[in-house]
């Protein structure tokens, strides 16, 4: 099984070398907080109880799932719950939350990289806490000032957690389908009744309370997705103190039979007539939830930088310890029976593929990181503006492409295995089959791709686009006098022209056909990732160009970054290429087969 160790040093790169997160929080609102200082014991803190308490549980989650009693109850795996409880004692789950509600108020962005640590540590068991704080988002967006009172407290203190009970079993992603219903009662609730699945962390022992944001209908609403509304549902009622009750008429039917992630408990649930209430308007449910959602892709695209983090640490021990082979250019190890693997080329392309992705991504999540904290408290509405549209544009691509990427390197710690790959007790297989889900849940890749070009791109002429390829413009046209950064700067300013324009070509085709949209999405958000990508890789190697040259700090470090920028320059950006051809090839190809010529 890989032993997680946290890359303090690459984390403090990135948050202190390249985005500056001490400026950042120093420009926010109450931000000062966020001293160095304490930031720095806060990292020390969560990596020593990521590295210390979750790792060592990770396969045993694996191996022993979640259980289910014939009440309905439900059993984590051996270690969880002392593992939550130390978590609640730590005083983890308040970190980034509201004061006023016994949160410690510290930026949102803080908890997103602890997150980071814990999801590479224990995927599974993160997810328990992590559900939890997009249901605090959402009651702090919608909540009336009476439900956050009564709901909040807890579950900012970690006594409760929360889910998100949005599909069904005949909706999928389509939510405008649901049939769940509310009714209303005279003393203002309403009665909750219908099925939810794949519903995370739905039933568990960890907490006193579960407090469930559920999607219905009220009686009479419009049909799709213009007629749903949200309630919160807690699985225990809860009296004027917050004190728990009796048990509400929410149940899980059943744990879901999962490929991974098997130590989180995904259940189908079931309301019987539960006693719920209403947040936000009537029939304006789905844009409250978008609150929890939109939390929840940020999350998810953490799995992506956990997959690939994980699956490299594991990957690059095996590479430096495993004797295999001779070197085709000669004995690197001329005392022992063979070379260890890392000396191979096809080797160390899998390790600096894996590497590339989990820096390259952590860059990229860490700036989304700072835009959601400006978006949320920046000093004014013209800062948050900027903010949350730079955000809106980003997500899909963090969620989808981190994703994707996450996973091609967890296949790749697999191979660097070889048949040990293959093999339970190593854990890397583990890891492929955990972060398999990321492409699916919070929106499938295909959703995230439509979302990006068509509601994002499109829908705004182009402008959520530009916010971002001006960043990108900004920092080219700065290194046009730095000769060293040559061989980063001129391919990342042809690519982020050939940006806008393949954007127009697809544009100009959607007039005549709006299927092409759909055919160039996941190719148009791909592309897009790795244009990134590409940019937050110059950053990083302009920053380690310069201390190099000013002869500061870990130069070992510092040059490593260079040679993995270069790597991914010449082996990873010129992917863009075949998602341009395939972007040009249009529907066409995808339509020229009628649906009842596809034959067995």
């Amino acid at each position: 099984m890989p032993e997680y160790k946290a890359p303090l040093k690459d984390i403090e790169f990135v948050m202190n070398e390249v985005l500056d997160f001490e400026q950042h929080y120093a420009n926010l609102p109450g931000g000062d907080e966020a001293s160095p200082d304490l930031v720095n014991a806060i990292l020390v803190e969560a990596a020593k109880f990521s590295e210390e308490v979750l790792s060592p549980l990770n396969q045993i989650g694996d191996q022993q799932g979640c259980t289910r009693h014939e009440d309905g109850s439900v059993t984590t795996p051996e270690g969880f719950k002392d593992a939550y409880s130390q978590y609640v004692e730590g005083g983890w789950p308040s970190l980034a939350h509201d004061t006023e509600y016994g949160g410690q108020g510290l930026p949102e962005s803080l908890s997103s990289i602890i997150s980071e640590m814990v999801g590479t540590s224990n995927w599974s068991w993160g997810m328990y806490p992590g559900l939890s704080h997009g249901c605090m988002n959402t009651l702090t967006s919608h909540g009336t000032d009476e439900q956050k009172q009564a709901y909040l407290p807890k579950l900012i203190s970690g006594e409760w957690t929360g889910t998100m009970c949005l599909t069904e079993p005949h909706a999928g992603t389509d939510l405008g389908l649901l049939r769940t219903k509310a009714e209303p009662n005279e003393d203002g609730s309403y009665n909750i009744t219908g099925t939810k699945i794949f519903i995370s962390s739905g039933e568990h022992d960890m907490s006193e309370n579960i407090i469930h944001i559920v999607l219905a209908r009220l009686p009479g609403a419009p049909a799709g997705t213009k007629g749903i509304s949200l309630f919160i549902v807690p699985k225990f009622n809860i009296d004027g103190e917050s004190n728990t009750l009796d048990q509400n008429a929410v149940t899980c039917g059943s744990i879901e039979h999962k490929m991974g992630i098997h130590g989180n408990s995904t259940c189908v649930m079931n309301f019987d007539g539960a006693k719920g209430f209403l947040i936000g308007a009537e029939n304006r449910g789905l844009n409250c939830m978008f609150t929890f959602m939109n939390s929840a892709r940020i999350g998810t695209a953490i799995q992506g930088l956990a997959a690939a983090e994980g699956s490299f640490q594991g990957a690059l021990a095996y590479a430096k310890d495993r004797l295999q082979m001779r070197s085709l250019s000669g004995a690197k190890n001329p005392e022992g029976a063979a070379d260890p693997i890392i000396v191979h080329p096809d080797v160390r392309r899998m390790l600096l593929t894996q590497k590339a992705f989990a820096e390259g991504n952590r860059a990229m999540l860490y700036f989304g990181a700072q835009q959601n904290d400006i978006a949320h408290n920046g000093a004014t509405p013209e800062a948050r503006k900027e903010a949350s549209d730079l955000l809106s544009f980003l997500t899909p691509i963090m969620k989808a492409f981190m994703t994707e990427t996450g996973y091609e390197a967890a296949n790749h710690g697999v191979q660097c295995f070889g048949g040990h790959g293959f093999i339970q007790e190593w854990g890397m297989e583990q890891i492929v089959r955990d972060t398999r889900i990321s492409m699916l849940y919070e929106g499938t890749t295909g959703v995230q791709a439509l979302d990006l070009l068509g509601r994002k791109v499109l829908m705004t002429q182009g402008e959520l686009l530009k916010n971002f390829t001006k960043i990108v413009h900004t920092f080219v046209k700065s290194q046009s006098e730095n000769e060293a950064m040559g061989e980063f700067i001129k391919p990342l300013a042809d690519l982020n022209k050939q940006w806008g324009e393949v954007t127009m070509e697809i544009g100009m085709k959607a007039m005549q056909d709006q299927d092409e949209v759909g055919a160039a999405s996941v190719d148009y958000l791909m592309y897009s990732g790795y244009v990134s990508l590409a940019y937050f890789w110059a950053k990083m190697a302009d920053v380690a160009q310069r201390k190099l040259a000013e002869g500061e700090g870990d130069a070992a470090f510092y040059q490593a970054k260079i040679d993995t920028a270069r790597f991914y320059y010449a082996r990873i950006l010129p992917r863009t290429l075949s998602h341009t051809a395939m972007i040009k090839a249009g529907n066409s190809t995808l339509a020229a087969i009628d649906s009842e010529h596809f034959a067995f």
